[in-house]
């Protein structure tokens, strides 16, 4: 499906609940999944969940987690402590591309037996599984967060819990924050000082019911569409935490500088346009929260301002390499830009091209970050279905709010 989206203004005052956070539904699933004491509300309605959801109540030898990256991880963490049970996980062509080695070393240090099928070091891998009780294990700190949180959310249930040293510089430190939280949160001891993070093993929980908090990467569009649009817009997202476990929740600060000021009103955010003047340049370290990356540079081309964006090593082994299919739709519209292996520099532009065709690379976050450019000029969105791997209702919510759009 290809979408024409036509310039429209955003509907001075909008509403739009959100659901659920993927990254913290999919880390819970798996402690539902060790634990099934934990009732959850307001999960992700995204097909990453979906996936997981399926592969942890299954009782199929493969199992196939298409494009999802998240639930590949946390999925060979667990399957590799269920005793007597063997899988063969695998997945899209694209996640056939995307290195898993690092988290099977360390399963394989703890004991675990898990062996590739075709290319080493990447899935699809066959998984035996079998009680862990190792301890000890150290990884590069510097890779995706998802590694760590993977081994971190099976540890409680390890004959004795886990120590895991992190050699480097971290990448991603919010979300590895978040994934201790959920296991306090569940009554799971955990101490993270330096670059040691321990963890007490815990065979059972009370029972208990937990809600997840709407996601903010999905609410990063909408400040894409406040940053864009006219002055007094106001967008009101549901349902935030002042006090957010995730990392991308930094947007509030973020896009101040684009003139998008965050209201927070019971458990909503209001996203306001306001008069304030917007930062000439913008220059960001994203090593905590890249997801937002190609959001960001999107706004900051569509406001004609320059921006330099650094800390994004990890996006060149998403759903596609992100920096350089922004690059690559970016200059369609009319952009100078250049990237490395980990920044994104983007000059100023006086005009942005109509009519462009923007590919989007099986990639959620392509598709979304690009359409807020609709309330400058008409735009077309390819395969516009791929949102459905993060955010299903995308296109009926923007739509919602004063987006033109038509299928061709």
């Amino acid at each position: 499906m290809n979408l024409s989206l036509k310039p429209a203004t955003c509907t001075v005052k909008s509403e739009i609940s959100i659901t659920g956070s993927k990254s913290e539904t999919n880390r819970l699933l798996l402690l539902q999944a060790l634990y099934p004491a934990i009732v959850l509300k307001n999960t992700s309605n995204s097909d990453d969940s979906e996936v997981m959801t399926k592969a942890l109540n299954t009782k199929d030898s493969v199992i196939d987690v298409h494009h999802a990256g998240t639930a590949m991880r946390f999925l060979t963490a667990y399957f590799a402590t269920q005793e007597n049970r063997e899988v063969i996980l695998t997945g899209s062509s694209r996640m056939k591309e995307r290195p898993i080695k690092i988290l099977v070393d360390a399963l394989n240090q703890l004991g675990a037996s898990i062996t590739y099928e075709e290319k080493e070091g990447f899935p699809p891998i066959k998984i035996k599984g079998q009680q862990l009780s190792k301890n000890k294990v150290s990884l590069p700190a510097n890779i995706s967060s998802q590694y760590i949180s993977a081994l971190l959310l099976i540890a409680p249930k390890l004959e004795n819990g886990l120590e895991l040293q992190l050699e480097g510089k971290i990448t991603s430190v919010p979300y590895i924050k978040m994934t201790l939280a959920l296991l306090e949160e569940i009554g799971v001891e955990t101490s993270f000082k330096e670059n040691t993070i321990t963890i007490q093993s815990k065979k059972e929980i009370q029972a208990r019911q937990l809600t997840v908090e709407s996601d903010w990467s999905s609410a990063s569009y909408f400040y894409a569409i406040a940053a864009l649009s006219e002055t007094g817009t106001e967008i009101k997202l549901s349902s935030y935490k002042k006090h957010s476990l995730q990392g991308d929740s930094v947007l509030a600060e973020i896009y101040r500088k684009l003139g998008v000021d965050t209201i927070y009103e019971g458990n909503s955010i209001i996203l306001k346009k306001s008069t304030a003047r917007i930062a000439e340049t913008l220059k960001l370290n994203l090593n905590d929260s890249p997801d937002i990356a190609q959001t960001i540079a999107v706004t900051c081309f569509g406001l004609g301002i320059t921006c330099h964006l650094s800390g994004l090593h990890t996006l060149k082994i998403k759903e596609t390499d992100r920096l350089e299919a922004l690059k690559t739709e970016l200059e369609k519209l009319g952009a100078v830009i250049k990237v490395t292996q980990d920044t994104l520099e983007l000059g100023k532009s006086e005009e942005i091209k109509s009519g462009v065709s923007i590919t989007t690379y099986d990639d959620h976050r392509m598709a979304m970050a690009f359409a807020p450019l609709a309330l400058k000029v008409p735009i077309i969105i390819k395969d516009a279905g791929v949102v459905s791997k993060s955010y299903p209702h995308f296109w009926e919510d923007i739509k919602s709010i004063g987006f033109q759009m038509s299928e061709i």
